[in-house]
């Protein structure tokens, strides 16, 4: 692996590992090459279904959304999944305030310059 400014503790421990358990590349891209989180696939019913149970059953403060293709899985999960999410009262369909600052409810910094 060329050394790079970039990541240079994860690029170390990627290369101690390697090492360490004597895997070729391939091996290491298999261990690491994935991505481990929770998965949600199907229907967009079934997509809300289980995001709704989470939200009731685990707990959460929202998902981290990754699509495996650019951007027709975006498109479908906007036109499919969050109409669904909408129907069912579990995603806003509009926010509060104007501003981002308003819909994390942090109030308004005094200008320093008028006032």
């Amino acid at each position: 692996m060329p050394e790079t400014n970039d990541s240079k503790t994860s690029r170390e421990r990627v290369i101690a590992l390697a090492d360490r358990e004597q895997l070729t590349v391939r091996q290491l891209a298999q261990r690491l090459g994935g991505y481990a989180g929770l998965s949600f696939v199907g229907t967009a019913q079934t997509i809300a279904d289980d995001m709704q149970e989470w939200l009731e059953t685990e707990g959460s403060d929202g998902f981290n959304i990754m699509f495996p293709w650019l951007p027709g899985g975006l498109d479908a999960f906007v036109d499919k999944v969050i109409p669904e999410l909408q129907r069912r009262g579990i995603f806003r369909r509009e926010y509060e305030g104007t501003t981002l600052r308003e819909n994390l409810g942090l109030p308004r910094p005094e200008n320093q310059f008028f006032r």
